[in-house]
Parts: C-alpha cells; sequence; structure tokens
C-alpha cells in the first residue's frame, strides 16, 4: 500500500510567472504617459515576429481576436466552409461562425489529440476555404500532411497555435516560414503571459496590412501615429473594423515575459520530464505521446487515465486530486458537446469518437515554472496513490 501523506496546502492547476521584471515594466509604462496602443506594443510585435523568424505580427488583446482577423484577412465569409478539430476552446469554432462561414469539425489522432489529416481529407467539399489545425496543449499537428492536402485543394491554412509557443515541427519553430497564418494566446494560464493578449503572425504582406486595418476599427491611422508628435489628426475608415488592437501595458509584461521565455520554457520541460518518467511506469496511465517530428512546449500536461483498470472514473478521479489538494483542469469538452453547437447543427456526443474517447480519460495537471520540485514530487505522490487505491 501507498505510503502517501496528504500535504495540507493547496497546489493550483496554474499559477503565472510574474517577476520583479514584469513589474517593473508596467510601472514604468504607467508613468510613462502613453498606456494605449503604442511604442512598446510596436516594439513587442517586432520582437515576437523576430524571435520566430516571421515576417509580421500584429498584436491583439486575444488570440480570439486573432484567429478572427486571420480568416477575415483572407476573406473568408458567408457560404464558406473551414475544417477544424472538436477538440479545441469553443474560439476556435466561434471565430469561423462569426465570419459567417461554417465551421466541420474533423476527429483527432487519438495518440496526439491533435486533428488527423485523413479525417480533414473525408470532410472537404467544393465550399472548402481554409483549414484551422490546433496545436493542441503544445503538441504540434502533423503540418507536412495538412499543407499538403491544402495545397491540393487550394486551401488557406490558419494555425491555432495558441497553445504552440516554442513548440516546434522537425525542429523549426511554430511560426517560422509560415505558408498561411498563425495565432498566439498570452491568456494567464499560457507560456507568454501579458494577463490576456494574442498575436498574428504571418509572413503575407496583404494578410499582415488588412489584418492591421480589420484590429483597428478599420483605420488607416493608430492612435499612436495619430498623437505623438509628427502624427496627424485626419485618420479615414478604410473598412468596417474591430476594437482588437493590444495596449501597451500588456506588450509590457509581453517584452519581459518574452525575453524569459527560454527560462520559463526550461522549467516546463523539466516538470514535464518527471511527470513522463513516473507516468509511464503505470499501467492505468496514458501519459502524453509525442511524435517524432514534435518538439512540444508543454503548455499543458495532459494525462489519460485508462478506466478499464480502475474502479474509477475521469471525474471521480479528478474530486480525489482535488481531496489530495491537487488543482486540475481538462482541456477541453469538446466543442460539439456544447449545447450552442447541438442546437445549431444537430451534433451528438458520439458524432466524432475519438474526440469523445480522449475527452472522457483527460485530466491536466499543474504544470508551471514556479513549480517547486517537492511540489512536483507531491503530484506524481497523488496521482499514484490513487491509482493504488482503486486500480482493480
Amino acid at each position: 500500500m501507498s505510503d502517501f501523506q496528504r500535504r495540507d496546502d493547496f497546489i493550483p492547476y496554474n499559477v503565472p510567472d510574474i517577476t520583479d521584471a514584469e513589474i517593473n515594466e508596467v510601472v514604468e509604462t504607467l508613468k510613462s504617459g502613453w498606456v494605449a496602443k503604442g511604442p512598446r506594443t510596436n516594439r513587442f510585435e517586432q520582437e515576437f515576429a523576430g524571435y520566430l523568424g516571421a515576417k509580421h505580427a500584429v498584436a491583439m488583446n486575444s488570440c480570439t481576436a486573432a484567429l478572427h482577423i486571420a480568416l477575415l484577412a483572407k476573406g473568408i465569409g458567408p457560404g464558406d466552409e473551414v475544417i477544424t478539430t472538436p477538440m479545441t476552446f469553443a474560439s476556435t469554432a466561434s471565430t469561423i461562425i462569426h465570419t459567417g462561414a461554417t465551421p466541420v469539425f474533423a476527429d483527432i489522432d487519438y495518440r496526439t489529440g491533435c486533428i488527423d489529416p485523413d479525417e480533414i481529407e473525408k470532410k472537404i467539399t467544393s465550399r472548402t476555404k481554409a483549414i484551422v489545425p490546433v496545436h493542441y496543449s503544445g503538441q504540434v499537428c502533423d503540418l507536412d500532411r495538412i499543407y499538403a492536402i491544402a495545397d491540393k485543394h487550394g486551401l488557406f491554412v490558419s494555425e491555432d497555435a495558441a497553445h504552440a509557443l516554442w513548440s516546434r515541427y522537425k525542429g523549426r519553430l511554430i511560426g517560422n516560414k509560415l505558408q498561411g497564418a498563425a495565432s498566439y494566446s498570452f491568456y494567464a494560464t499560457k507560456n507568454l503571459c501579458t494577463g490576456d493578449g494574442g498575436m498574428l503572425v504571418t509572413d503575407d504582406d496583404e494578410i499582415d496590412a488588412r489584418a492591421r486595418i480589420l484590429s483597428g476599427q478599420g483605420m488607416s491611422h493608430n492612435a499612436w501615429n495619430r498623437y505623438a508628435k509628427g502624427g496627424s489628426w485626419k485618420y479615414d475608415i478604410a473598412e468596417p473594423g474591430f476594437k482588437y488592437n493590444m495596449f501597451d501595458i500588456q506588450a509590457a509584461l509581453g517584452l519581459v515575459q518574452l525575453s524569459r521565455l527560454e527560462e520559463m520554457q526550461a522549467a516546463r520541460l523539466k516538470i514535464a520530464a518527471k511527470y513522463q518518467e513516473a507516468f509511464g511506469k503505470i499501467d492505468a496511465l496514458d501519459p502524453p505521446f509525442v511524435p517524432d517530428y514534435t518538439t512540444h512546449c508543454w503548455h499543458l500536461y495532459v494525462l489519460r487515465i485508462v478506466p478499464e483498470l480502475l474502479t474509477i472514473d475521469r471525474d471521480q478521479f479528478i474530486v480525489e486530486l482535488n481531496e489530495r489538494n491537487v488543482g486540475t483542469s481538462v482541456h477541453f469538452i469538446p466543442v460539439h458537446n456544447m449545447s450552442a453547437y447541438q442546437k445549431r447543427f444537430g451534433f451528438v456526443d458520439s458524432d466524432f469518437p475519438m474526440a469523445q474517447k480522449h475527452f472522457e480519460r483527460i485530466i491536466s495537471l499543474p504544470l508551471y515554472p514556479t513549480m517547486t520540485d517537492e511540489q512536483v514530487d507531491y503530484v506524481i505522490a497523488a496521482v499514484t496513490d490513487i491509482v493504488e487505491t482503486y486500480h482493480k
């Protein structure tokens, strides 16, 4: 039997890694007299693009905004279909709907949790105009196959890289040498945190130009260009746009976080390696599979249980972890399970069996740079204790 000792304090699922450097940069921004979109946002765009080796980066207030603008900038609209995965946060699908297009789900590869290229092929029709592959949890989609499908059918690819900053496909950073566009998230739980925020990255000059207009109310000049010395108060509305821009307080956080990214990633990789080693030895657990083409950024550590070997299901496993003071999450409830999508499109839970099977088994464990070795060891011990207690 396990000699597990329950701790008194709670280990949260996530804690953002904010140091005095971020705090000082935000304070300097507040003292600067300019807190809207301005010089720090411009600098963050330039440094982010430089980090990835991309031509353009457009800072926005969320990854949702970036996903939406990427499709609009490419002319996706009413009558079009866009193929994506149900194993994602709802914004991936809702942004397709907000263009006037129809989201078409393709099931996942159960090994990786990412969209299955074979399933993409099955869903292509004469109305298909784009694919939105999601790099799930930091795992990378099989991009060679996806882009081969896109090239064959003349489709635009907008990569949802909300989870994939620092991830690599065959050694190349996601966002480097893009054929289409990629969208990143800087939400509070992400590997780079600005509280909330996002970035649209592309090498396409036309997408970049239109994204800047659409994300800034459709205006021909942003506030910094109008109000800074040498600016002009005159502007035009080139087309109806959105209030999607990032502002300098967010960018201040982003600049420091970007400078610390390698340090934070080293901590994530160390934690993930300990989890992989420990859970790979337990038959009732199914740790993440990482294919040879992926360098995983470990935004999430998504552990699957093997319910056939346990007397409890995933939901009860989470309850047991909570009782042992370990915080968790679930990524994700598949979009086709959501009532809005079932009412609108007639989905039922069984429509995408691999996504459904994955969902019913997954638990996202704590993983963040400031976790101590003792906390990581405790999470491993808590999971192990539950398995030993409820193993058939």
